[in-house]
């Protein structure tokens, strides 16, 4: 069952980038500013804080079987996407990836549950199989972008297709585990009342530490490497860009899985802080790392694209583990809602930056991001103590 979720997965989040990986096609032909090209990607981020918010409120995870939600979260994504492609102007264009983002809010959250439910004592192993998965299915479109070279929209239309097979998949071969709770009453406050859970809490915030680095990250990392070789006088400096952008987040399946293994063992909380130190580290190399030679800077954003999603998995484990047991579609759909909603803010801040002061410095804006959130896994380590 994981690795038939882990494919659908995979296939279903190719739709996400598949804008950005082919973003210069689509900047030349509608001739786009730098300002308005970043919303290709904001704007599926805007759609997926969207759909969150209202599954959350509406407690669809919980009320409804996660794989019927998950597949018809991959199809409308599928078509959303495709719609892209028949776009007659810029803000069609960006209202269709708006959709795709919100219809991508009922995969990531449901899958969760479903990993969640045929797993209790490996949970953390379990899920961060599963955000490798997504994270490659992420990474995807800069693969087929490098080596393809066909039109933008010939790319885009293929991603559709991958989403709408992995929606298929889950509804025809995935079945619920057996720690799934079916159903629960409906309940306008439970979004909200999962806070009063001092580790949901801690959980949550370390989440969004975490988020305020991964997106801009992996949405500029390529941005950042072609800028590199330019600078550099490199030819091609774009198709190369594309090809590190894919290592860079491809590499990110390994660090889930990596590091979903060992928290099973010396804590989630201990794991992800130390992936949020190694992200921040690398996060700070890539000033000097500007004018290094190609090889350098893509070892450089391949660790770097390791460790910075590496946590990710165990954030939402231990969401689950510590929200209430008939809300945790709940908890972890508005996790992924707050998380999501702050990316809007650092991607568009990290491109101000770039704009302002160049590349070499535009990622020095997501430091404080993993700084907090190991304040808040540290917390989280520490026991309460309560005073009689």
């Amino acid at each position: 069952m994981l690795a038939l979720l882990g494919l659908a997965e995979l296939l279903g989040m190719t739709p996400w980038f598949s804008a950005s990986a082919v973003a210069s096609g689509i900047v030349s032909e509608y001739h786009l500013t730098a300002a308005q090209a970043a919303w290709l990607t904001m704007a599926v981020q805007g759609g997926f804080v969207a759909g969150t918010l209202v599954s959350a409120l509406l407690n669809l995870s919980d009320l409804l079987s996660p794989r019927w939600v998950f597949g018809a979260g991959c199809l409308g994504a599928a078509l959303a996407n495709a719609l892209v492609t028949a776009a007659p102007s810029p803000v069609e264009a960006v209202a269709w990836r708006f959709a795709t983002g919100t219809a991508l809010a009922l995969v990531y959250p449901p899958g969760m549950k479903i990993a969640a439910g045929w797993f209790k004592e490996r949970r953390g192993i379990a899920l961060g199989i599963l955000v490798g998965s997504l994270t490659l299915g992420k990474a995807l479109p800069y693969l087929l972008a490098a080596v393809s070279g066909g039109s933008w929209r010939s790319m885009m239309l293929l991603s559709s297709c991958l989403a709408g097979a992995g929606g298929l998949l889950v509804v025809l071969m995935v079945r619920d585990g057996p720690y799934v709770v079916t159903s629960a009453p409906f309940d306008p406050r439970a979004a909200v009342r999962i806070f009063t859970q001092r580790g949901t809490r801690l959980g949550v915030l370390g989440y969004l530490g975490h988020m305020w680095e991964l997106y801009a990250m992996w949405t500029w990392v390529g941005a950042y490497v072609a800028a590199s070789l330019a600078a550099q006088g490199t030819g091609q400096a774009e198709r190369w860009g594309s090809l590190a952008a894919f290592f860079a987040i491809g590499a990110g399946a390994a660090g889930c899985v990596v590091a979903g293994f060992y928290a099973d063992r010396v804590g989630r909380a201990r794991v992800a802080a130390w992936a949020m130190m190694t992200s921040a580290t690398c996060c700070a190399l890539t000033v000097p790392a500007f004018h290094a030679p190609y090889a350098v800077v893509v070892a450089l954003v391949a660790v770097w694209g390791f460790a910075v999603v590496a946590d990710s998995a165990q954030f939402s484990v231990i969401v689950s583990e510590t929200a209430p047991d008939n809300y945790v579609g709940t908890a972890l759909t508005v996790q992924t809602c707050l998380g999501f909603l702050l990316t809007m803010v650092s991607i568009r801040l990290t491109s101000a930056m770039a704009a302002w002061l160049g590349w070499q410095w535009a990622f020095v804006l997501m430091l404080p991001g993993p700084v907090l959130g190991v304040q808040a896994m540290v917390a989280l380590m520490k026991p309460r103590v309560r005073v009689e």
